[in-house]
């Protein structure tokens, strides 16, 4: 099933990564959501992820969570890598409790499945799709908000 959502699109280099960071911040309910990133390998998913930290004054050096599944970053900012075992896992290790927690969860290589097991249990989720594009990168972020 196609997402059909309102769209928001963006087309930057990574130093002007701070209007795609507050674009999506202002969507989300305050208190954070679920963020779902998909992309290629290297499309920027953890920098923006990096982004958002620095952009929410966390000190924590970010890193993709590839191996270790979930990463956290103070007490606001979560982020899961669910490429390596998949979305059964994922659910398997009982996450989706997690994303009910307060903060903002960003998922790399998240997927229009799960935004809407998220969306069918009234969890605040947005869609941001990357896309190399040359020396840029193209943002499409997806919610229905």
């Amino acid at each position: 099933m196609k997402l059909r959502a309102p769209t928001v699109h963006f087309t930057c280099k990574l130093n002007e990564l701070e209007i795609v960071v507050k674009a999506l911040l202002s969507r989300l309910q305050e208190g954070g959501g679920v963020i779902l990133l998909k992309g290629d390998l290297a499309a920027g998913k953890t920098t923006l992820v990096q982004r958002v930290a620095a952009y929410l004054e966390l000190e924590d050096a970010v890193t993709s969570p590839t191996f270790s599944i979930q990463q956290c970053y103070g007490d606001t900012l979560f982020h899961y890598d669910i490429y390596n075992q998949g979305l059964e896992h994922f659910m398997a290790l009982g996450l989706l409790e997690e994303l009910e927690r307060e903060g903002y969860h960003f998922i790399e290589w998240g997927s229009e499945t799960l935004y809407h097991i998220l969306k069918a249990a009234h969890i605040p989720v947005i869609m941001v799709e990357i896309d190399k594009a040359n020396v840029a990168r193209q943002y499409r972020i997806i919610d229905d908000a």
